[in-house]
This record gives C-alpha cells, sequence and structure tokens, in this order.
C-alpha cells in the first residue's frame, strides 16, 4: 500500500502527464543537485518542466494518464521533462539545455501515443516549429495555382500589349 506522500506524488506526475504534448526520457547520473536546479530553470522558461521521478511511481503515472508506452523508457535513473506547446521546438530547447552536461543522456520520448528513440528526439528538435512547416505547406500549395494564373493570364497580357503597340504605331 503506497504511502500517502507517495500518493500525492502519483497524482502530481498523472496531471503533468495529462497536460503535457510530450515526454522527454533521460538519464540523469552523475550530476549535481546545483546543475540539476539550472536546467530546471532554463527549462521553465521554455514552458517545460524537468522532474526526477521514481520509475515505478511514474509508470503507476503514466497509466493513469494514458501514456502506458512511457514505462518501456523509464530505465534507471530518470528525470523526465514534460513539455507544453510546440513538440519540436520544446526539443531543440531540451537538447540544447542538456549539451552543456555530457552526463545527461536522452533515452527517448512519447509524443502523444508514440514512442521516440534518442535519434528521433534528435531530429524532432531540427525540424522548423508548427507555424513555419504549415507556412511551408501553404506555399507549396499556393506557387502552382499562382503560375497557373499567370499562364492564364499572359494570352491576355500579350494581346493588350499588342493592341498598345499598334496604337503606338498609328500615332507615329
Amino acid at each position: 500500500m503506497p504511502t500517502e506522500a507517495k500518493r500525492e506524488m502519483i497524482a502530481a506526475l498523472t496531471e503533468e502527464a495529462r497536460s503535457a504534448n510530450a515526454m522527454i526520457v533521460s538519464e540523469y547520473r552523475g550530476l549535481k543537485v546545483s546543475e540539476l536546479g539550472e536546467i530546471r530553470r532554463n527549462l521553465r522558461k521554455q514552458n517545460v518542466t524537468y522532474h526526477i521521478v521514481k520509475n515505478r511511481l511514474m509508470k503507476i503515472a503514466a497509466h493513469d494518464a494514458g501514456a502506458e508506452n512511457l514505462g518501456s523508457l523509464l530505465q534507471g535513473p530518470t528525470a523526465v521533462a514534460f513539455i507544453r506547446g510546440d513538440e519540436g521546438i520544446a526539443a531543440k530547447a531540451v537538447l540544447d539545455t542538456f549539451r552543456p552536461y555530457r552526463l545527461i543522456k536522452v533515452t527517448g520520448a512519447v509524443i502523444g501515443n508514440h514512442i521516440v528513440d534518442a535519434e528521433g528526439v534528435i531530429r524532432l528538435s531540427q525540424l522548423p516549429g508548427r507555424d513555419v512547416l504549415r507556412a511551408q505547406v501553404a506555399g507549396a500549395i499556393a506557387a502552382p495555382m499562382a503560375t497557373m494564373a499567370g499562364l492564364f493570364d499572359a494570352p491576355l497580357r500579350d494581346v493588350a500589349g499588342l493592341i498598345q503597340a499598334l496604337a503606338d504605331k498609328q500615332v507615329a
């Protein structure tokens, strides 16, 4: 039977997991408490919370939050970054924050209901933001239509140019 403190911790982690768009799991072995505090402060600015978790309690919280597949990433000393907002931008912020601390090892992530390995987290961080991707898709869709409109407009423009040339010739 879990203690009251463990129940409260499970409830807090469950709430974090429910409100997060993605969770990046990492090993923090060898870091000092002051370094962990610095990491937390830097991530908080990016709307990311970073918690050191007990694997068993996090598995229960993940199950309660509907993210059961997180359990496969929870091995060894584990810390979880709970991301709210754009996953790509936040993943870049997390990896940039981890970069000076070579002891941190990203083991994977859960985005929605999908597990992503460490290499996938790196690739995700290299993507442009969601708004930029939407603009690129809109541009890719609009470009052929603009080209086609120009092609349909060209004969009329050519006729108008021809008429103007004839008018200029008549005046001369």
